[in-house]
């Protein structure tokens, strides 16, 4: 008999729908910053967590879930949206660790990069993740493969999980 609770941590969506969950709250604590004219250290602080967060996430959805979902849903304009969505993320990101929280668009890069971020995330979850199960994808060795990946990026970063 399998572990439920083993099987419910090696699949795929479910770990990349807790990632999402994550990221919306790191962006969420942000607001709240931001609004409640939280210090420039306490901004930076949160920004760091979440271009982190994101960084391990694309990097690795990229290398593992991507291309095995792309092999069987054969939706290319889903995929390469996808892709050009985490590019737009990636160059935000490397725009805020060009800033400093002072700088006047600070507070609205993080901003425009939490919206870029909702619109990714419904994009997945409504269409590719259905698309992704109905194909039948092996979830739970792409979630094992995801799990090494981001333990791998976050030794790489000298970051704890």
């Amino acid at each position: 008999m399998t572990n439920p609770a083993k099987q419910l941590d090696d699949d795929a969506i479910v770990l990349l729908t807790e990632d999402h969950k994550k990221v919306k709250k790191l962006f969420a604590d942000f607001a709240k910053l931001a609004k409640g004219d939280g210090t420039d250290k306490a901004k930076a602080e949160a920004v760091r967590a979440i271009c982190l967060a994101l960084t391990i996430h694309a990097q690795a959805e990229e290398k593992i879930f991507y291309p095995a979902v792309r092999a069987v849903i054969k939706d290319d304009d889903l995929m390469d949206e996808a892709h050009v969505e985490h590019a737009g993320v990636k160059s935000l990101i490397a725009q805020l660790h060009a800033m400093e929280p002072a700088h006047d668009h600070y507070d609205a890069t993080v901003t425009v990069l939490g919206e870029m971020f909702d619109h990714h995330v419904k994009e997945v979850e409504d269409k590719m993740f259905p698309k992704a199960k109905k194909a039948k994808v092996d979830i739970d060795a792409l979630g094992a493969a995801l799990m090494q990946r981001k333990h791998e990026l976050l030794a790489e970063r000298g970051e704890a999980e």
